[in-house]
């Protein structure tokens, strides 16, 4: 029993260590800067990397700080982000960039608590600022993260948030007391590069020992695929048949 907690424990450990070697360099990882941090988790949103990273150095370019995204006109930012898709996104960071710099005086707040109150945040924003940027203990679900504790668990099921509470208790004892940020960044790197959706490269995992899925060859079902929606739609076609 002390033998298999041991190993348990030891994966945060091997998780870092391999995110540390093997993670792609992308210009939001280079910083701690909270607004960097926020702008980039933003526009990763329903958006590819390869995609994110033009519109990313531009933004910064065009706005460097929280104070100059807040007095710049709506239709400014709205431009900067033509592209991107979503203008929502675009809007709610204006909009909590005022916020911030009514509030807080230009400075994003690193409480939780604060962070997800702000326009556009939600759970998963405030985690990623929060950890990412102060190291907050705060751990980060994204589909990616998703898929690779649900085959660790071995949960059988379809990927989505009504799992994640279980997710999150099974997750609880790998967390680290420190250097949150690098776990949580490993872990979605983990995700998208290694334990993809389709044709997870197992052999490459560095915790595919502690991966249920993989020990029962399950990894290739898990999750599993959404359940379509079927509509019945009834309609008057007319055929016009020339000559």
């Amino acid at each position: 029993m002390r033998k298999k907690k041991a190993l348990f424990q030891s994966l945060p450990r091997r998780l870092v260590l391999w995110y540390r070697k093997h993670h792609r360099k992308l210009p939001w990882r280079e910083t701690n800067d909270p607004y960097k941090v926020w702008i980039s988790e933003v526009m990763l949103q329903q958006t590819t990397v390869p995609a994110v990273i033009p519109y990313y150095k531009k933004w910064l370019k065009l706005f460097p700080d929280v104070k100059s995204l807040s007095r710049a006109p709506l239709q400014k930012v709205l431009k900067a982000w033509q592209g991107l898709g979503y203008y929502q996104r675009a809007k709610n960071l204006h909009l909590a960039a005022r916020a911030i710099c009514h509030k807080f005086r230009g400075k994003i707040p690193s409480d939780y608590g604060e962070l997800k109150n702000l326009p556009g945040f939600g759970p998963y924003t405030a985690a990623a600022v929060a950890s990412f940027a102060f190291n907050k203990p705060y751990p980060v679900v994204d589909a990616n993260v998703r898929r690779v504790l649900m085959r660790l668990m071995g949960l059988r099921s379809e990927a989505g948030a009504k799992n994640d509470k279980a997710l999150l208790r099974f997750l609880e004892p790998f967390l680290p007391l420190k250097k949150m940020g690098i776990f949580n960044q490993a872990m979605m790197e983990l995700g998208s590069q290694v334990c993809r959706p389709k044709n997870p490269l197992c052999l490459l995992c560095p915790v595919r020992e502690f991966c249920r899925a993989f020990k029962e060859g399950t990894q290739e079902i898990i999750p599993f695929p959404k359940k379509r929606a079927y509509r019945k739609v009834e309609a008057v076609v007319g055929i016009i048949q020339r000559k």
